[in-house]
């Protein structure tokens, strides 16, 4: 093994320069070991390849999972790694009526999880908000069929999000105004 001189950290540059020297077999040896390594990799190959009926599936779940915990065995909250699930999602696959639907069901889990469980975190609530206005900007780049769906469910995000507190539903009020 050959020793890097600079202490800087290796780069795409590094790692395309070291994969041009795998053959087809050596390559797939590869890909199979990070297949193995990680189930974000595995979800990652089979969104990319298209492998499952329904691609949103496994997103769907991770985002439900970070943003409606089961209180009662004391699982935490996590908005990054909710909203890293759309993110792996984007590079993976990166269709926009799937990352749009991916955003409003953020939207729907986090502004029901706030109702019903009466979450007062104003960073999870903050991050809701942004994500709403994402999710508008989205589904309005989508076609009519597609965005009046979307945008519907938003409005009943919005009403749901009217007994929060933190502003958080006159913020979403001011938002949809702006993007409808």
């Amino acid at each position: 093994m050959v020793k890097r001189q600079s202490k800087s950290q290796p780069t795409w540059i590094d790692v395309k320069a070291k994969l041009a020297s795998f053959d087809r077999t050596g390559l797939l040896h590869l890909v199979q070991d990070l297949y193995a390594a990680h189930k974000d990799n595995q979800t990652f190959l089979h969104a990319r390849l298209g492998l499952n009926e329904d691609v949103l599936k496994s997103y769907k779940q991770t985002i439900d999972r970070w943003l409606w915990p089961d209180v009662f065995l004391k699982q935490d909250v996590s908005v990054a790694k909710a909203k890293r699930a759309i993110s792996n999602y984007r590079k993976a696959v990166g269709e926009l009526s799937g990352l749009a639907e991916l955003m409003v069901f953020y939207c729907e889990r986090a502004a029901g999880f706030s109702s019903d469980i009466g979450m007062d975190d104003e960073n999870y609530l903050s991050a809701l908000v942004r994500m709403f206005e994402q999710a508008l900007t989205v589904a309005n780049a989508l076609p009519a069929d597609s965005r009046d769906a979307l945008l519907a469910r938003l409005d009943r995000v919005r009403n749901t999000s009217q007994k929060i507190g933190y502003g958080v539903g006159e913020d979403m009020d001011f938002i949809l105004a702006k993007y409808t």
